[in-house]
């Protein structure tokens, strides 16, 4: 008889390198899934390991290796960590999304490390990892794989958006989720906050005091990204190879940046959102405690805007890797082709046996 009961670590790393987060959930399924959030955290990357991580797509194959090898080793001792600090004793599996090295779905590859086989040795735990490579091989885009969770989680709301490295939206359209990344969102305004020795914009009070630049707002907004029909996923490649050249030619101050990509991040994600009348929109990610971007989003848009508890906010993908690991334990659907394009709806991931 299958389980309607679960406890799961469940374990995330983003694009926006804002660390590892970590979390303890208890599943519960009656005629819905219900969870609860027992503890959470957020472990920050070494100077070393933000380093390595930013710069994954300039490595070769066999760097990539290594550092796969490496970093299935740093995830492990922070997830036992976690586990011991907590004294967790009663775990049904560890579910993983590891950190994506190369994502081009276009050319029928994705890799993400720290899902090697070695990682359920190394915990003596079952672990359910590497969730994207599949969807790839039946000709979807590996992403998003968060509106699952969406759907079977939080479906009160009209629009999931997490702002995290990247703005992604969920909802359902004739019957079936979509779900499709929007625009870069963190993974552009760290980078700039970084080159002045912040590692973000606190509130976006810099952002705030910028002005905006028109033909630098109007160039990123002509991307034929933002012309493209779902499904569609953005990566740190193309971050480098349009954003970051882009900006770079107008030799802003950062604060004019800040405040101009701002604008453009919610100019992308209303248009979107607008398609539907007086919705109601779950915003979470880290770019929740960006007020002068919430407040872009609420200028623009006509939708009830909700932003959940912190623990939320924060560790949502976290907790929706942990419920993809449940269905994947459970043969379930837990990746939907009417969100990745692929060939059919699949039951994604890997399973390890300590």
């Amino acid at each position: 008889m299958t389980k309607k009961r679960y406890s799961i670590v469940g374990v995330m790393s983003g694009t926006s390198l804002d660390g590892i987060d970590v979390v303890y959930i208890q599943f519960e399924l009656d005629d819905v899934w219900h969870f609860e959030i027992i503890y959470s955290e957020t472990v920050s990357y070494n100077l070393d390991w933000e380093k390595t991580l930013r710069n994954l797509v300039s490595y070769n194959t066999g760097e990539l290796q290594q550092i796969d090898k490496d970093y299935t080793n740093y995830l492990s001792d922070i997830i036992k960590d976690f586990i011991n600090r907590n004294n967790i004793k009663d775990i049904d599996a560890v579910c993983s999304h590891g950190h994506t090295a190369l994502h081009q779905p276009e050319k029928n590859r994705t890799y993400q490390i720290g899902n090697k086989p070695i990682l359920a040795k190394l915990l003596g735990e079952t672990v359910v990892c590497d969730f994207r490579v599949q969807d790839v091989k039946l000709g979807g885009q590996g992403a998003p794989l968060v509106p699952i969770g969406d759907k079977l989680l939080f479906s009160e709301y009209d629009f999931c958006l997490n702002l995290g490295g990247f703005a992604n939206i969920s909802t359902e359209f004739n019957n079936h989720r979509i779900a499709y990344d929007v625009c870069p969102v963190n993974i552009v305004l760290n980078h700039y906050t970084k080159l002045i020795g912040l590692d973000y914009d606190d509130g976006g009070k810099i952002a705030a005091t910028g002005s905006m630049h028109n033909k630098l707002l109007d160039k990123l907004n002509s991307f034929s990204f933002y012309k493209e029909d779902y499904p569609k996923s953005l990566g740190l490649e193309w971050v480098k190879k349009n954003i970051f050249p882009l900006i770079d030619t107008f030799q802003l101050e950062t604060k004019d940046i800040l405040n101009t990509f701002i604008e453009h991040i919610a100019i992308q994600i209303t248009k979107e959102i607008n398609r539907k009348k007086h919705s109601s929109v779950l915003i979470t990610g880290g770019g929740v405690y960006n007020n002068f971007l919430i407040e872009k989003l609420k200028e623009y848009s006509q939708h009830k805007i909700i932003i959940p508890s912190n623990t939320v906010v924060e560790f949502k993908e976290a907790l929706i890797f942990g419920l993809l690991g449940v269905l994947k334990l459970r043969n379930e659907i837990n990746c939907l082709k009417s969100v990745t394009g692929a060939t059919k709806d699949h039951s994604s991931g890997e399973i390890y046996l300590p």
